[in-house]
């Protein structure tokens, strides 16, 4: 019984934290090249939003000639320091593109053509969390906490 009821708590905790933050995800896509070298990710202003970009490829386009295309991305880690990575070398006769995965940077990021002059398409999902839900889930947390609460001594009857 107390196994179960181990998941019982699984269970609310995950509705719970779902429920704090709303996740909306956007197309994102710029294009880096020679004439326009890099691009800066940035978030609105408003502090109860939170932006973050999942980078999902790194492109070469049309044109590209036969040289290494070097793409770095610039962004904060975590002791608030900013860091430069290279993320991809991409060349038109052996790596045209490269899958990132699902690599997910909060804003600000800075997406920079370090070398070759392009043009590289980097694309993803622009990701937005915003806590405007967080009051009124609490509530809803605290109704859970009660109707959980009453169930734990029938289940430690039962074991009984």
């Amino acid at each position: 019984m107390s196994h179960s009821h181990g998941e019982d708590d699984c269970c609310s905790e995950d509705h719970g934290s779902v429920g704090q933050s709303r996740l909306e995800s956007y197309v994102f896509s710029c294009e880096l090249s020679s004439k326009v070298p890099f691009y800066t990710f940035q978030g609105d202003e408003e502090e109860d939003l939170e932006h973050f970009l999942e980078l999902r490829t790194v492109c070469l386009g049309e044109g590209a000639k036969e040289e290494s295309n070097v793409v770095e991305v610039t962004a904060m880690n975590h002791q608030g320091k900013t860091i430069s990575v290279p993320v991809a070398n991409l060349h038109i006769n052996c790596l045209p593109m490269v899958s990132l995965g699902e690599f997910e940077l909060k804003a600000p990021v800075t997406i920079r053509l370090k070398s070759g002059t392009g043009p590289v398409t980097v694309s993803g999902l622009h990701l937005i969390a915003s806590d405007n839900a967080d009051t009124d889930m609490s509530s809803e947390e605290e109704d859970f906490d009660e109707e959980i609460t009453p169930i734990k001594p029938a289940k430690k009857k039962q074991k009984l």
